[in-house]
């Protein structure tokens, strides 16, 4: 069973073990360096259709279907990591993704760059519910709002090194080379083989599981038996309304200062690197929050605020006006994901939990990889530009996103137990 943990008098930084930091360091390194290995391409996709000699919408395809084989990756990682540990699947998905993105930087044709740009999607996927539920799990309940905040909020960091490495590099080695560089992140894989540990929680889980003979064979039918169906599909529609929220502040926005306003890539990143610093930092405040007024408000607060900004720095073309507004929504409707790896760990049992979270997380996937090409098709077929179909995109998410959290379970303070949930 569930319980609630107590207050010590111990800093909350001085509570958990080396082993439990060093768990929380692999997982912020495996997701931040996905981060900037999926991002980097978000910047690009208007001179590799213009090098191809293809349609913008057949370039947001790619960024389409990587999304939607998000799903497939994290569903095959979450059933490997609920079987064997967590490490594996994280290290697979590492290597995965850092290969996919390298040999794409060496494409030929369209076609090629298509195809491994959307298997890298596989090893993105694979990275989330193996990296989240190695953290979440190692970390003590008392802070495990602010350090899930802090870890899924260093996505803004891999953004910001993607902008960073746009607006400073583009023009020395172009597309291919900020491609090339992603194949990084693969250097992390000796590290985590060789100091992290399995939680103790997943151990003692799987040990009571072959003495007890009920070994989790098929984990991602279980999450929809009676018991837990319910916080299935409230998990569902709060992800699925995340996502749409943040492909549309995020995914077109570079197009849109590149396309609408032919901005310099200098002027490009300089707001998308603000922005997402701007994320990161929030991602402390809200996280610290989530340990005090709860999961579930410290993410609609941020939201309801998010609606109010959306139209300030979408419906202007003046730069200063959209740099401060879209710096603005990184704090708040950017910095709403911080509870997604603690909230997610939290709903379910240990026997299903890097399954539980990794098929709603992604399957939040099909919904974002729709909204760059549908975005795309608006602002062009209509004539109304990015800035209307982004703005249209991002509020009715946030309206969704809120209804979600507040059909869904508080759980602030729950302490994961090894014990087995599921008949």
């Amino acid at each position: 069973m569930s319980v609630t943990a107590g207050s010590s008098s111990v800093p909350w930084w001085k509570e958990p073990t080396k082993d439990q930091w060093l768990a929380w360091w692999a997982a912020w390194a495996g997701w931040t360096l996905d981060s900037f290995d999926f991002t980097i391409f978000l910047l690009i996709m208007l001179p590799i259709s213009q090098e191809f000699n293809v349609p913008l919408t057949a370039v947001t395809a790619v960024f389409a279907i990587t999304l939607w084989l998000r799903l497939l990756g994290a569903t095959a990682s979450g059933w490997l990591a609920d079987r064997v540990g967590r490490k594996i699947p994280l290290m697979i998905s590492i290597l995965w993704y850092s290969a996919c993105n390298f040999i794409a930087a060496f494409s030929p044709s369209f076609a090629f760059l298509f195809f491994f740009r959307a298997l890298l999607g596989i090893g993105m996927g694979a990275e989330w519910p193996a990296g989240a539920s190695l953290a979440m799990e190692s970390w003590p309940a008392r802070s495990r709002g602010l350090m899930s905040s802090v870890l899924q909020g260093s996505w803004a960091l891999g953004f910001l090194a993607s902008s960073a490495a746009y607006g400073l590099l583009y023009d020395v080695i172009g597309w291919r080379g900020l491609l090339a560089i992603g194949v990084l992140p693969a250097l992390v894989v000796v590290w985590v083989r060789k100091y992290v540990k399995e939680p103790p929680v997943w151990l003692e889980n799987r040990k009571k599981q072959r003495e007890q003979e009920r070994q989790m064979r098929l984990p991602l039918f279980a999450i929809f038996k009676p018991a837990v169906l319910g916080n299935t599909l409230t998990a569902c529609w709060w992800m699925a309304s995340g996502f749409l929220v943040y492909y549309s502040i995020f995914s077109l926005f570079a197009t849109h200062l590149q396309k609408d306003l032919a901005l310099s890539p200098a002027l490009v990143a300089v707001p998308l690197m603000i922005s997402n610093g701007a994320t990161f930092v929030a991602s402390f405040l809200w996280g610290w929050l989530a340990d005090v007024i709860g999961r579930r408000w410290a993410m609609i607060i941020p939201a309801l605020i998010g609606l109010v900004i959306a139209p300030t720095y979408l419906l202007t073309s003046d730069y200063t006006i959209i740099a401060i507004g879209f710096s603005l929504q990184g704090f708040f409707a950017g910095a709403i994901y911080g509870q997604n790896p603690g909230y997610l760990s939290e709903r379910f049992p240990t026997e299903v939990r890097a399954t539980a979270a990794g098929f709603c997380y992604h399957q939040g996937a099909i919904v974002g990889g729709l909204v760059a090409p549908v975005l795309s098709y608006i602002a062009t077929a209509y004539g109304v530009g990015f800035g209307v179909s982004m703005m249209v995109g991002t509020m009715v998410g946030l309206v969704s996103f809120c209804l979600a959290l507040l059909m869904g379970p508080e759980t602030k303070g729950k302490v994961l137990v090894a014990d087995l949930a599921i008949p």
